[in-house]
């Protein structure tokens, strides 16, 4: 193997047990709250209304998702995950439906949040094309996001536009600023009948350089013969197309599959040497437990 010339040591940062399990959760929470709704999903086809939803729910879950390791990556990161999760849907906090915030205001249509969502990272060690280059830390985001209820249907299925602006941060280094993501999306998510509820989404993830340069950068000093220096642009990152389904295996146990493709097809960093395939999935099949539920209905 070609050493690494002037490569000054980089410290492997390993975030503790706390940090790891707000991580997983985080990265998980989408998956949970497919899961919880379709936990509420109607058994039959011939209902028509829109599923009522409890206030809270607590409970866990057992997932087993195979990710890859950044868009662009040709290597995957295999993880087996049991954790606890709440969803609770009031009228202003809110921790449902892919993220956890503060919903500061809400008319007909249109939807304004103050959220926050997250990533596990990836150890450089693990990663041929990264190799010697410092670990992608947990990512976590907060920020506005902008929803845009474009179709709701009678039985509640709907079409919308998400529009969340987020500033990203390294959980595993101190909640150091890696930059900005914008990641407009149009989901659809509803009843497929006998108590399936699918869930899925095209989006568009847009980064700033900063942002860019944590995932594709290449400094001078950690250029190899097959990894030459390289300096990331800002513009889109990733097209990313994403679906979900969840089914009701009884009273309170139910299970979930989501797969998500990502395409770094025409984006800003195509070039990077970090780049080693075009297009990669990721997959994740889980099983959930509702432990107790509210007797109180949600607020939409």
């Amino acid at each position: 193997m070609t050493s690494m010339p002037n490569r000054p040591h980089l410290p492997h940062r390993r975030p503790g047990y706390a940090v790891r399990a707000l991580a997983c959760s985080a990265c998980c929470w989408g998956a949970a709250q497919v899961m919880a709704q379709g936990a509420a999903a109607p058994t039959t086809t011939t209902t028509t209304a829109a599923p009522v939803l409890p206030r809270w729910e607590a409970g866990a879950l057992g997932l087993l998702v195979s990710q890859q390791a950044y868009p662009g990556s040709d290597q995957q990161v295999q993880r087996q995950l049991v954790l606890p999760y709440l969803v609770y849907r009031g009228e202003i906090l809110r921790a449902d439906r892919g993220g956890a915030g503060f919903r500061a205001f809400r008319a007909d249509a249109f939807e304004l949040d103050i959220g926050a969502s997250g990533a596990i990272g990836s150890s450089s060690q693990r990663i041929d094309a990264r190799r010697g280059m410092p670990d992608l830390g947990t990512l976590v985001e907060f920020g506005p996001r902008l929803r845009w209820t474009l179709h709701r249907a009678p039985d509640g299925s709907n079409w919308r536009l998400d529009l969340p602006l987020r500033s990203v941060h390294d959980l595993s280094d101190g909640l150091q600023r890696r930059g900005t993501t914008f990641e407009p999306e149009i989901k659809w998510q509803g009843l497929m009948g006998n108590g399936f509820f699918v869930n899925t989404g095209l989006s568009a993830v847009v980064a700033d350089r900063q942002l860019a340069q944590t995932f594709y950068g290449v400094d001078a000093s950690q250029a190899i013969v097959n990894r030459p220096a390289y300096s990331a642009r800002a513009g889109l990152l990733t097209w990313r197309l994403a679906g979900a389904v969840a089914w009701r295996l009884g009273t309170n146990w139910n299970a979930f599959t989501y797969a998500r493709l990502d395409s770094v097809g025409g984006a800003a960093n195509e070039a990077s040497p970090l780049v080693r395939q075009t297009m990669g999935v990721s997959a994740g099949l889980g099983l959930s437990y509702v432990w107790q539920r509210s007797s109180l209905p949600a607020v939409d």
